[in-house]
């Protein structure tokens, strides 16, 4: 896909106050551990992972994505009755009726003419919102669209330690299913995608590829489970490793002829976070010198759908990506599908 037209007029993340550190995660699983005979340390030795971030109890994904989209519609400066589309695009939802995005419209006094509706996939939703919604502004059919998620991890984490607590035995298989839930953190995305007339200095959207290895659709399956007070997920770490690097690496050239770009004309990049093997491998893949990543994996955990944008955004706010530089968003998700994104700030 390709997009001539299509400006990021802002992009702002939303970030919870309450932080959690792995340590704490594992001090209360201590019966687990001494039973299994193993060490605190492991959650952050093995995913790298220090500290997440969760919200206050009550907090509504929704919630989040208005934090984030009050901040970047303010950093955009363009009038909220030019959006044409919002799409609530994170893994978490209000409530299963109405689209979350009806929350989110109503909350910020969208135009009657402004559609509204969720997209869900996975890690990857936000960044394949962007294309959905950018189709949209290249086509004509609207000046703007307003793209938002909002991730609450609070309650996966919280009901995968009851499970562990609560089950009769818990073997290392059982933890190891159980071990990426332990790596999940909360936060909040929102993006402003516009016509180039109505922010020519914004960054250029130039377009992306998408490649879908939906074989491995059972790899990390989640879901609400009777009798839990959160939904769990179980999930093949290392299989689901072995098998995103191995779409990446499919996916990058293509990416690159697509575009029309070099490996060297990239100048930054920007990946999904799940943890530091994860990320080491995936650059390795596609040979990417790490220093052009910036990683917040280590502080903010893996944040599903807002990963992504909000690390470019972190990104922007340190210094790391400036203006004139060509970026590439490396987005991948649990089904399994990579979609890489080239930005022209």
């Amino acid at each position: 896909m390709r997009f001539r037209d299509v400006r990021i007029a802002a992009l702002a993340p939303a970030l919870p106050e309450r932080v959690v550190t792995s340590e704490e995660l594992e001090q209360r699983l201590s019966p687990v551990y001494e039973a299994l005979r193993l060490r605190v340390g492991r959650l952050e030795l093995m995913s790298g992972i220090r500290e997440r971030r969760f919200w206050d109890p009550g907090t509504l994904p929704s919630d989040a994505s208005i934090a984030a989209a009050r901040r970047a519609l303010g950093e955009a400066g363009i009038d909220p009755a030019r959006i044409g589309l919002v799409v609530h695009s994170a893994v978490c939802r209000d409530f299963m009726e109405p689209a979350t995005a009806t929350v989110v419209h109503a909350a910020l006094g969208l135009a009657h003419h402004c559609a509204a509706f969720d997209l869900s996939n996975a890690c990857l939703g936000f960044a394949h919102a962007m294309t959905v919604a950018a189709g949209q502004i290249e086509r004509g059919d609207l000046e703007a669209a307003l793209v938002v998620a909002g991730e609450d991890g609070g309650p996966l984490v919280e009901a995968t330690i009851e499970q562990l607590l609560g089950a009769e035995s818990v073997g290392k298989a059982e933890l190891k299913r159980a071990f990426a839930s332990l790596t999940i953190g909360s936060g909040g995305a929102a993006a402003v995608l516009c016509h180039a007339d109505l922010a020519p200095d914004g960054a250029r959207l130039r377009g992306g590829l998408l490649r879908a290895a939906t074989e491995h659709n059972h790899l990390c399956r989640g879901d609400r489970v009777e009798g839990a007070s959160g939904p769990l997920m179980e999930t093949d770490s290392e299989a689901l490793l072995v098998a995103g690097c191995a779409l990446a690496a499919e996916t990058w050239p293509r990416f690159l002829e697509e575009l029309e770009w070099s490996a060297s004309d990239v100048d930054r990049i920007v990946t999904h976070q799940v943890g530091v093997a994860h990320r080491r491998a995936l650059l390795g893949s596609i040979g990417v010198d790490p220093q052009l990543d910036w990683p917040t994996v280590e502080v903010l955990g893996n944040i599903g759908s807002v990963s992504l944008p909000a690390t470019y955004a972190l990104a922007r706010e340190a210094g790391h990506i400036v203006a004139g530089q060509r970026v590439a968003l490396l987005g991948i998700g649990s089904g399994l599908q990579c979609l890489m994104l080239g930005v022209e700030v």
